[in-house]
């Protein structure tokens, strides 16, 4: 697939799940405030996947952004607690499209019976991806990271649903650099979303439904003052 084909096909597949997450009620607009106490005018929230056939459809995404990258891996790691199902449900659907691939994640605490340790499934080894909702400060991820190479394994990318393009930091001193860049540059690792704001505000600029485009300013401007 050609560089071009491949951006084509991306934003397709872009398109395609910001229109499903807004029909899912999983991506919403309004006012609400983040983390970071700013008042956004949108709002991602991946555990309103909450029911087989939207979790299933969600999978496909995931699988298919993965696939379509071109980064070579060997087994899929999910950060608890939400990366847990995501990986599980994207090493099922990765399956349905003939790339069959184990899966593991990690507890928050170990255990001292049974299997015992901090992991659960496949052996951590080979070529990691790590799958997550979002990057919001990174900590997890970062804390995969380490993991990951603790065990002799190498991460070679993360793999998230929805980029905000965000800077951190206070709004009198924020960063240059959003959450997944700061991420990028700190370990030299890809991070594969399926969509990011930029999608997002094209979604909402060729929408035909005029009360989804009327959103599109308070979400430009929010872009203005936080994004990169």
């Amino acid at each position: 697939m050609s560089s071009l084909s491949a951006t084509t096909a991306d934003d397709r597949l872009a398109e395609e799940f910001v229109a499903f997450s807004v029909q899912s009620g999983v991506l919403r607009f309004g006012e609400f405030k983040t983390k970071a106490g700013r008042q956004s005018p949108y709002f991602f929230n991946s555990g309103l996947f909450d029911d087989g056939a939207k979790l299933g459809r969600l999978a496909e995404f995931y699988a298919r952004r993965l696939l379509a990258s071109g980064v070579g891996f060997d087994m899929l790691f999910g950060p608890a607690y939400k990366g847990i199902t995501l990986a599980a449900c994207t090493a099922v659907a990765l399956a349905a499209l003939g790339r069959n691939v184990p899966f593991c994640h990690n507890r928050k605490e170990a255990k001292d019976h049974g299997e015992g340790g901090m992991m659960v499934g496949a052996p951590l080894k080979g070529r990691v991806v790590i799958v997550d909702d979002v990057i919001t400060d990174g900590a997890s991820k970062r804390e995969s990271v380490e993991m990951i190479r603790a065990a002799g394994a190498q991460p070679v990318a993360v793999l998230i649903a929805m980029d905000r393009m965000e800077r951190g930091g206070a709004d009198d001193n924020l960063s240059p650099h959003s959450a997944v860049e700061g991420f990028q540059r700190e370990y030299g690792l890809p991070v594969l979303a399926i969509a990011t704001l930029a999608d997002l505000m094209g979604y909402l600029r060729s929408a035909d439904d005029p009360q989804l485009g009327a959103h599109l300013s308070r979400v430009a401007a929010y872009r203005e003052r936080y994004g990169v």
